[in-house]
Parts: C-alpha cells; structure tokens; sequence
C-alpha cells in the first residue's frame, strides 16, 4: 500500500452565508470550494471559517508530515546513542575489574591512589579555569613535587593497570584524567568494603553481602556518566596544591574555598588528606567550622550502613572530579561494523 499524505485527508469546507437579512449578499460559493475574500462588513457564522484559521490548519497539517517523514532519521539517531551508551559502559565495566583486581592486591596503596586524585584535582584554578583533574600528575616533573611525595607507587600501579586497559579498548587508550579518578572511585569502593568486613567481624562473605544491601553503590551514577575527560599534554603550574601533611587547617579551609568548597566538603574529604585519617581528622576538629562535619561522619561511619559519610563523599569527588572539564560523551566509542545480509545462509 502505497504512502498517503495527512494533507490529502484534509477536507474542504464550504463558507456558509449569512441568514442575517440586514447582511450584504454573498454571491453563492459552491460546494468543495473555500472563499479566501469575504466583502467588507460581513460577519461569519459559528459553521464558517476565515481564513486564518484554514492557514493554520494548513500549517499544522505540514508539520504533522515533515514529523511523520523524519522519524527515520529521529529512530536511527537515537539507536546510535543507544549503541554509543553501550560501548561505554561496557568499557567502564571492564576498566572498573581491572583497577578492582590491581587495588585488591596492593590494599596499601588506597590512601596514596585517593591523595594522587585529589592533587591531581587541586591543581584547578577558579579564576583562569585551567588545571584540574586533567591527567597533569602523571609527568615527572609534577609528580616528583614536594606536595606529591610518595605519590609514585600509586601512579606506577595506574601505569600498569593502564597498559592492560589500552589492550582491550575498542575505542582508543584510557585519557589518565579519567583513569586516575576511576581508580579513586574503586579505592573508595574498596575502603568501604572493608569497613563492612571489620563490621562483620572479618567475615568477607559477610561483608559483601552487607555492603551490597546498605552501601551507597547506587549513587555513583552521575560520576559514571562523567567519563570523557580530556588530558593535558604539560603539567600544570607550581604552587597551586598544599602540602597537606604541613598545612594548618586554615590553609585548607582556604584552598578549598578557592575551588568553591565548604569545611563541609573539607571534613568529608579526610581519607584523601594523607595516610592517616584519624590523625587528620584530629587536625581538622581543631577548627570550629570543621569540627561539627568531622564529627558528623566519624557517626555516620560507626552506623551499619555509613549513608551520610558515603553519600557525601561521593557526591564531593564527584563533583570536584569534573573541575575545568568539559566532557567528551563520545570518548571510546567506536564504528560498528555492518552486517552484509546477502552473505547469511539460511
């Protein structure tokens, strides 16, 4: 059956006369045509038309068929986005095992992958929007600064885990900006993990299972889709980032003020601050803007679940793992190769 057009459908509707005997006459219109010059001074009846209202209909019926005409190109595009969704994700899923395989055999090394993320953040700079979570620590002469000592093992580990992504990526190498805060990701995951064995008397199977039914791992979706950061090809200027094992609790509160945080987000952030988090914890509770947060999630993390330190954490990392980015939501994508159908035997 062939293809009917919405406009051919559209009937035309005769212009009815006036019955007012006071009216002027209208010569006669016949059936099947439309009158588009109506004589002065002549009113229209509730059945008649003028001739706004035919040029709207007109318009309206167009639309209809331009929409009905494109909506094969609106069904191919969204199953491309479909299919570049897929891509991705599946790529994050594989990146995500192997940086939980590599941080699972060297648990030591936590604390330096959360400080290395978040220097590599800190370097951002509000006023000129550059620096960032840009991948710049990885070069040696940002690394081998005296804020990232003792940042090396972790970035060496990130290195290898590195090669082992690039070999099973369809859509180009892992950027390190997106690679050092995917790692800061399931070094979280990994520190909230073993809260909950140590919660479960050292019971790993135990612990899974309660951090699977009262973890926060459902809040980790805005911070997934955030994958495309763009890495730089120079480090970033000296100077910006603290040294965090000297630094008084001031000079925190003010580097994270800089790059539009609260002492809130500084409490929250403890893990990332050095090695040991009680011992910056204990810094930080000497301040009284800080003390109230840091006292806010040594609770919450003494509670089964940890809802109000997780979920603050996460939403903190994920909001400062975007600093100066803008997002390539297209990033490891790749061609998808057609089926030829006539080579199908069946």
């Amino acid at each position: 059956m062939g293809f009917v057009s919405f406009l051919s459908t559209l009937p035309l509707i005769p212009v009815a006369p006036p019955s007012s005997a006071n009216a002027p006459m209208i010569s006669p219109v016949s059936p099947g045509t439309i009158r588009c010059k109506i004589q002065e001074n002549v009113g229209i009846e509730e059945h008649g038309f003028r001739r706004r209202d035919i040029i709207q209909s007109l318009g309206v019926a167009i639309g209809m068929e331009l929409l009905t005409s494109s909506s094969s190109f609106v069904e191919a595009a969204n199953a491309a986005d479909l299919i570049q969704r897929g891509q991705r994700s599946d790529f994050q899923s594989k990146i995500k095992t192997t940086l939980y395989t590599s941080i699972k055999a060297n648990p030591d090394l936590v604390p330096s992958i959360l400080t290395l993320a978040l220097n590599d953040i800190m370097t951002f700079d509000k006023a000129t929007k550059t620096g960032g979570p840009n991948g710049s620590i990885r070069f040696s002469s940002e690394i081998n600064r005296p804020e990232n000592k003792g940042l090396s093992g972790a970035l060496a580990l990130l290195e290898e885990a590195k090669k082992e992504i690039d070999s099973y990526s369809k859509g180009g190498p892992i950027s390190y900006s997106d690679l050092i805060q995917l790692a800061a990701q399931s070094a979280m995951k990994s520190s909230f993990l073993a809260s909950a064995i140590r919660k479960c008397g050292g019971n790993e199977e135990k612990g899974n299972i309660l951090y699977s039914a009262y973890g926060s791992t459902g809040q980790w979706g805005l911070f997934d889709r955030n994958f495309g950061r763009l890495d730089t090809q120079e480090p970033d200027p000296e100077g910006r980032v603290p040294l965090w094992e000297k630094a008084s609790v001031q000079e925190m509160k003010d580097k994270f003020s800089a790059i539009g945080f609260t002492p809130r987000q500084l409490a929250v952030m403890s893990a990332f601050l050095g090695p040991d988090q009680i011992a910056t914890e204990a810094l930080l509770a000497t301040d009284p803007d800080v003390l109230p947060w840091v006292q806010k999630y040594q609770r919450s993390r003494e509670t089964v679940s940890e809802t109000d330190y997780q979920v603050d954490l996460i939403t903190t990392l994920t909001k400062m793992s975007c600093l100066g980015q803008q997002i390539n939501f297209e990033a490891y994508t790749y061609p998808v190769k057609k089926l030829d159908l006539t080579k199908l035997k069946l």
